[in-house]
Order: C-alpha cells, then sequence, then structure tokens
C-alpha cells in the first residue's frame, strides 16, 4: 500500500493543522512498517519535522497553485492509493480521498474569518466532502456539527481525536522559569493563554476579566501572557490592553517555539482558554499534560475535551471568568486538585490511538471496503 498526506501545513506556523500532520506521521512511521507514506510538503527544509521513513514531494506553498494543478499532477505522477486532505482536496483528485475537517466554524460563525474566507471554505469545503471516501473529524461535537451543517450520517464521519505530544510534561518549574526569563524577560507570576490572535479564541474577553480580577485582588502580582502568533485581529486585542491600562501587566509574546510553550505551560500558575468555539481546544490538553490547572469555556468541544478536569466557564460572562481564576489562584487546595485531575485526563488521549485509527481508516478506503461516498445535503452545496 502507498499513502500519501498534504502535509503543507508543516513548517508553516498553522498551529493545530501543523501539530495534527505531524503526529499522525510520526505515528504511521512507529505502527507501519510495510505501507509507503509520502508527505507533500511545500517548506524546502522539513528535517525533524517528517520521520525518515516518510518520503518526501514538494509542492506549491500557494494554496490556489497546489489545489488548482499542482498537487494533481502529485498524485498523478506518484499514484498512491489514497490522499489524506485537512479540509480541501485539490480541484481535480485522481485518487480516493481522506479529508479531516476539523470544525465547522466557517459556516457557524463566519464573522471570525477575513472577509471571503469563509464563504470560500464553504464552496471548497462542500466540493471536498462530496468526493471524500472517508471523512474524519477530532471530537464528537465536530461529529454532529458536521453531520448536521452538510447533512452527512454521524456514522459516516470517524472520531479520532487529538493529543499533546510527549514534550509536552511537567518539567523542573524553576528552569522553565529561568529560561523564560531569558527569553521574554518574565520574571513574575503569570497566568496564561495559547492561540492565534483570532476573534473566536476570546482574548478581549479574557483582557476585561484580568482587569476586573487585578481591580478585585490588588495584592495578586500576577500578569498575563497571550502566546500566540498575530492575524489580523493582533491591532484590536493591543488596543484593548491599552485601553484597560494593562500595558505594564499583559504581555503578547507572538509565535513561539515547541519548548517556549512547554516552558511557558510549566511555568504558569494558570492556564486559562475562554475561547468561543473549538472543534478540539488542544492547548486545553497541551497544558494539562504539563500538570497546570485549567479554567475553559462550557462552550463547543471544551467540556467534552476537558471533562471534570478543569473549571468551566460561560466566555460571555466576565464575572464568571473573574471568579474562576480567582478561586484557583487564591485556594491553593483547589489549584492542587486541578493539577491532579488535569495529568489524569491528559493521559486518556494519545496520538498512537490516534495514529492506529487513522490507519485502519486508510487500509478500509484502500481496500475498496468504503469507496462509497457520504451523501452530502443539497442544503450545504449553497453554504447554508
Amino acid at each position: 500500500m502507498r499513502f500519501s498526506v498534504d502535509a503543507h501545513a508543516i513548517g508553516q506556523r498553522l498551529t493545530g493543522n501543523e501539530v495534527y500532520i505531524r503526529s499522525l506521521l510520526d505515528g504511521f512511521a512507529r505502527l507501519d512498517t510495510d505501507a509507503e507514506f509520502l508527505a507533500y510538503v511545500s517548506e524546502p527544509d522539513v528535517n525533524g519535522w517528517v520521520p525518515d521513513r516518510v518520503e518526501k514531494r514538494h509542492i506549491a506553498g500557494n494554496r490556489y497553485f497546489r489545489l488548482g494543478c499542482h498537487l494533481t499532477a502529485s498524485l498523478r505522477r506518484d499514484q498512491p492509493d489514497l490522499v489524506h486532505v485537512q479540509y480541501n482536496a485539490p480541484l481535480f483528485c485522481p485518487v480516493p480521498i481522506v479529508v479531516t475537517i476539523h470544525d465547522v466554524s466557517f459556516i457557524e460563525h463566519p464573522e471570525y474569518f477575513p472577509a471571503g474566507r469563509a464563504w470560500q471554505m464553504r464552496l471548497t469545503v462542500g466540493h471536498t466532502l462530496r468526493r471524500a471516501a472517508r471523512i474524519l473529524t477530532i471530537s464528537e461535537f465536530s461529529r454532529q456539527r458536521l453531520s448536521r451543517r452538510f447533512g452527512i450520517a454521524p456514522e459516516e464521519i470517524v472520531v479520532t481525536p487529538l493529543a499533546a505530544q510527549e514534550h509536552f510534561r511537567p518539567m523542573n518549574r524553576h528552569q522553565a522559569k529561568e529560561r523564560l526569563r531569558e527569553r521574554f524577560g518574565i520574571g513574575w507570576p503569570f497566568l496564561l493563554t495559547v492561540g492565534d490572535l483570532q476573534p473566536r479564541k476570546n482574548h478581549l474577553g479574557l483582557i476585561r476579566a484580568f482587569h476586573g480580577l487585578i481591580n478585585a485582588r490588588p495584592a495578586l502580582p500576577h500578569r498575563l501572557v497571550l502566546a500566540g502568533k498575530d492575524t489580523w485581529h493582533s491591532p484590536q486585542v493591543k488596543a484593548e490592553i491599552r485601553r484597560r491600562g494593562l500595558g505594564e501587566r499583559v504581555l503578547v509574546t507572538g509565535f513561539v517555539s515547541e519548548q517556549e510553550l512547554a516552558d511557558l505551560y510549566n511555568a504558569a500558575d494558570l492556564f486559562v482558554f475562554p475561547s468561543f468555539y473549538e472543534g478540539f481546544g488542544l492547548p486545553v490538553i497541551e497544558a494539562m499534560a504539563c500538570g497546570r490547572p485549567v479554567v475553559c469555556s462550557s462552550v463547543a468541544s471544551l467540556p467534552e475535551v476537558a471533562d471534570a478536569a478543569a473549571l468551566l466557564v460561560d466566555p460571555y460572562s466576565t464575572e464568571e471568568m473573574v471568579r474562576a481564576m480567582r478561586d484557583v489562584l487564591v485556594d491553593a487546595e483547589l489549584r492542587e486538585r486541578l493539577e491532579r485531575h488535569s495529568l489524569q485526563r491528559a493521559r486518556f488521549f494519545s496520538w498512537t490511538e490516534t495514529a492506529r485509527k487513522t490507519l485502519e481508516v486508510y487500509y478500509e478506503v484502500a481496500s475498496g471496503a468504503r469507496t462509497h461516498k457520504a451523501p452530502v445535503a443539497e442544503a450545504a452545496r449553497v453554504g447554508r
């Protein structure tokens, strides 16, 4: 068998999409010594990010050229048994398609996207789903939303959850803090959130809640660290920091490396994730794998992922966020209990199991056991 993967996200700083495909390739290389694996990459140097056992083919980074013709030509040349893509397959695909749809926020919350992007995704994702031999997603929440929005029977969608990579684990907090002091000048206790600066991550609500926290508890020495790359939404986030007079209390790091992120998780006194919408919410599990107490949203997939290991809050309620953050910071017993539950919950998710389940789908498709296409409702074709 020869399985191919559209791995253009590797090296592109596409956060969850990149972590997903890199982790799958690592799992495939460990689990399957018989099949051939091809990774179509766009970055010129992906050494260390793609296992040696996986063959690499270079394709265009520009998505219009990649999906319009370059990936199609590569698939015709290489003749794999299938191609695995995230969201979008090439316009003309000569091999069976396995597609992963992480969430349908582009339909349910188009306001979270730059102008035109959500509309474009409705068209291209719908086109991919109509041709897919198998559909994957990353949570039961996303399976139900995908089923409802595109008229696909839930049993036609396979859930393959995300997990924390191995380097996210408890480490010496003093050493982590020293590295952060050298890298970012962080020498004070802090709360952490992780995610690109985009509207659905609710940075504005968190900044307001942090402002309320330090006004209610002025003796708290904590600051707030926002770790994530800049986007078109960044000016609004930074303007809110200035408007609240928090320039000395809030640090925006920009994109951080995996080692820096592991240090941030371990050094933080509390991880806060008040997102409005997540298909999974990978940073929650990463923080838990590092043994951190977590406060996160009570909406979308996050209750499913966090289960009882986190304090859940309404992301639209500043008061709830303030109360939860205060309780964790001032109540040592609560904090220690959440830390224990975090580690237990993180162990529930495994990239090895996700890779194994994904390989099962590959073999089903390649053997012709699941060559029929999942029906997609006509309503979905026009982006309803």
